[in-house]
Formats: structure tokens, C-alpha cells, sequence
């Protein structure tokens, strides 16, 4: 009798480990990896993130519209790893000061404004809301409209006069931070 039980428990973890593996194998193919970088005069600027797609879904709204990002709500700013960025020097982000380093970036989406946190919990999978404690920034950035239907979320780095341009876009949203020394 025993045996028979702890072979029925090996067949079910076997069948939840098969099951997890495959989901976390198959999970960064829905959404991949990208990453955005910039060296622009003596400041490097790199962000880790994934990039999910819109698929036909209503990203942006109230949660009583049954969108995927709800406004008010906590957002990993992608999917899959929670979002990552490293500064190689102090700098301005979206004019509050930050140190050096590498950070963990989510946001909360609002209709006119993102409230975009940098937060030094790291290496963090799945959509786990941080530990809010260990927030170091805390900024809004306005929104705007984008013409284009951006399918795929996308974070790019740009530079100009005065200095280097967060752009994220998807949906028919776009969000530009400033990053300056």
C-alpha cells in the first residue's frame, strides 16, 4: 500500500515539474527578451526587459473595461523577469537624483500620467509585486497618445542635447523619461 501511494505522489510531482518546466520554457518565447542601450558621452544606460504583444487585448484602462493593465495598478513594465536598469553613474531621472546601479523598474499606469518606480530588490520572476520598501525613486512622467498601433511593447534609448530619452511605446501609448547627468 505504501509503495502504491509513493509511486501515485512521484507521478504527480513529476506531472507539476513537467508542467512548470515546460510553462517557464515556453513563457520567454511568448514574450522575449530585449534589451535597450545607450553610451552616450561618459554615461552607459542599459534596461533588461521582456516584451510582451498585445494580441487583439485592450491594454491601458479602468479595470471595469477588462483591460490588461488596469490604471491605478501595479505593472513589472513587461513580462516574464521583472524589468531591469543600470546606470553607470549618478544621474536624473525624470529630474529626481538616483545613484549608480542597477535597479528594478515598474510603474503604475494611469490614464495622463505613469507613476515609474526604480527599486532595489533584483532578479525577481513572475508578476510579484515588490517590496515597496526597498523603492529608492518614485517619479511621474506624463503620457502620450501614439499615433501607431504598437503591437509589441518596446523600450528604447535615444540621445539629444539634453542627453538621453527613455521612449516606451505600445498600444497606442508612449511614455518618454529623461535621463540626464
Amino acid at each position: 500500500m505504501l509503495k502504491k501511494i509513493l509511486i501515485g505522489v512521484g507521478v504527480i510531482v513529476l506531472i507539476a515539474a513537467g508542467f512548470i518546466g515546460y510553462t517557464l520554457l515556453t513563457t520567454r518565447s511568448h514574450s522575449p527578451e530585449a534589451v535597450a542601450e545607450i553610451a552616450a558621452e561618459d554615461l552607459n544606460v542599459k534596461i533588461t526587459y521582456c516584451q510582451p504583444y498585445k494580441k487583439g487585448r485592450v491594454i491601458f484602462g479602468e479595470e471595469t473595461e477588462e483591460v490588461l493593465l488596469p490604471h491605478g495598478k501595479y505593472w513589472r513594465l513587461g513580462a516574464n523577469d521583472a524589468t531591469e536598469i543600470t546606470f553607470s553613474q549618478d544621474v536624473n531621472f525624470a529630474g529626481e537624483s538616483i545613484s549608480a546601479g542597477s535597479y528594478r523598474m515598474y510603474v503604475v499606469p494611469n490614464a495622463s500620467t505613469w507613476e515609474v518606480s526604480l527599486n532595489s530588490e533584483l532578479g525577481m520572476f513572475g508578476a510579484f509585486e515588490p517590496n515597496y520598501d526597498l523603492d529608492v525613486l518614485k517619479v511621474n512622467v506624463p503620457v502620450q497618445s501614439n499615433s501607431q498601433d504598437v503591437e509589441q511593447l518596446t523600450i528604447e534609448l535615444g540621445s539629444d542635447s539634453t542627453g538621453v530619452q527613455m521612449i516606451i511605446t505600445w498600444d497606442k501609448t508612449l511614455v518618454t523619461i529623461p535621463i540626464t547627468q
